[in-house]
């Protein structure tokens, strides 16, 4: 997993305006669906099944857009790796229904 810093972690320091916060496992629906939004994270090498630290309101903008519970366009969230200023964004309830890590 890799974020805004590079390190393998969900960090959001204050030059990171894009709130890299959601520790998540994309899907191929999602990079879609990123890519018909401007921003085709396939470019930089990322595929389905890749974990990667995504911005808080386009993990929400696939919450909304998708068409029920099970729809593949909103990435796994692992919610013991997701940084905590995703909750400025994203309702905690949302991101549990999507968690990788039932259990946190």
């Amino acid at each position: 997993m890799t974020g805004f810093m590079r390190n393998g972690y969900c960090e959001v320091p204050p030059d990171d305006h894009g709130n890299h916060s959601i520790a998540a496992e994309v899907t191929t629906e999602f990079l879609e669906f990123s890519a018909s939004r401007g921003n085709d994270l396939r470019t930089i090498g990322l595929t389905g099944g890749c974990k990667w630290c995504l911005c808080a309101s386009r993990w929400k903008e696939a919450f909304d857009a998708r068409n029920g519970d099970n729809d593949k366009i909103v990435p796994k969230v692992f919610l013991n790796a997701t940084n905590e200023k995703a909750l400025n964004k994203i309702n905690m309830d949302d991101l549990k229904k999507f968690a990788a890590d039932k259990e946190a």
